[in-house]
């Protein structure tokens, strides 16, 4: 699956690697820091799901083997909150 941004999510930098999104029909915004404003990054529209974990993986330790899984589970969290939305939608 390649992700890319939902049209109607406004997003500002707080510093480093730390970003504030915002589903303009929302009233709460989401903060994401770490790896997931690193994914956050990596959505594109171009970028398939397989190019974001190999990214990942190659930036941010997975001792563990877990990082596909999480990521998985943030990208489906962010798809729910209407952050990101398929890239071949309409």
């Amino acid at each position: 699956m390649v992700w890319k941004r939902g049209g109607l999510v406004a997003e500002a930098r707080t510093g480093g690697q730390r970003v504030a999104l915002l589903h303009l029909d929302e009233s709460q915004p989401v903060v994401l820091e770490g790896p997931a404003a690193a994914i956050w990054e990596l959505i594109d529209g171009k970028r398939s799901e397989q190019d974001i974990w190999a990214e990942l993986e190659a930036t941010f330790e997975d001792v563990l083997g877990e990082m596909q899984a999480q990521a998985e589970l943030f990208l489906a969290s962010l798809e729910a909150r209407r952050l990101i939305e398929p890239a071949n939608a309409a």
